[in-house]
């Protein structure tokens, strides 16, 4: 079984900054392709960035290019989001996912960590 868990979600003031990062464990993870979700109340869940399984390449919702970036971290078996000049609308539960076998929907599912950019 594959298990992720986020962490790095909190408070912040809007253009500040924030990085997310999640544990995953089971399997092989250098072969997983990793991605991030977020989720307000109301709003259906969105693909924010992912990454491929050899950090060959990244993709971005268009909203969150230039500010955020995916990376992952063989190492210590994370993938992180680096997120930066945060604005209100980020506001959400951000949710870590991974894809084993490059095919959609995704596989597994964190719980999420809540991030909160005030005005």
């Amino acid at each position: 079984q594959v298990q992720l868990v986020e962490s790095g979600g909190g408070l912040v003031q809007a253009g500040g900054s924030l990085r997310l990062s999640c544990k995953v464990s089971g399997g092989t993870f250098s072969m997983y392709i990793l991605s991030w979700y977020r989720q307000t109340p109301g709003k259906e869940r969105e693909f924010v960035a992912g990454i491929g399984g050899s950090n060959d390449f990244a993709a971005y919702e268009d909203s969150v290019k230039g500010r955020f970036t995916v990376s992952r971290d063989i190492t210590k078996q994370t993938v992180d989001l680096e997120m930066k000049g945060l604005k209100p609308e980020d506001t959400a539960v951000y949710y870590c996912a991974v894809d084993l076998d490059g095919q959609s929907p995704e596989d597994y599912w964190g719980k999420g960590t809540l991030v909160i950019v005030s005005s």
